[in-house]
């Protein structure tokens, strides 16, 4: 796996599980947490996508890639639709601003 794609999945898995493990005030800021790594971690496989040669021409395509068997292996169920709504709007060249991020 991508070094730098496999050092944001394994901040946003530690972050998604002490989110999970949350209780009373540190909830929000625990999933304030998670969801800027969850955004740092696709910002990281946005760069691993943009550099593959050749790109992938259908979201199927790069989902069928060995790294992203392996990160949808270890994602929590949970996110999976999370992850490939993000990977759908990779392959249409949209990038988010911070703002559509959190909404």
């Amino acid at each position: 796996m991508n070094p730098t794609v496999e050092l944001a999945l394994q901040t946003t898995l530690k972050n998604w599980n002490a989110m999970s493990a949350s209780r009373g005030d540190e909830q929000e800021a625990v999933a304030d947490q998670f969801q800027s790594s969850f955004y740092l971690f696709i910002d990281a496989v946005r760069e691993w996508v943009y550099q593959l040669e050749p790109r992938p021409q259908t979201i199927d395509e790069l989902l069928d890639l060995d790294m992203m068997q392996e990160i949808l292996d270890v994602l929590p169920a949970p996110l999976h639709l999370n992850f490939e709504t993000e990977v759908e709007l990779i392959m249409d060249n949209v990038v988010r601003i911070d703002d559509d991020k959190y909404d």
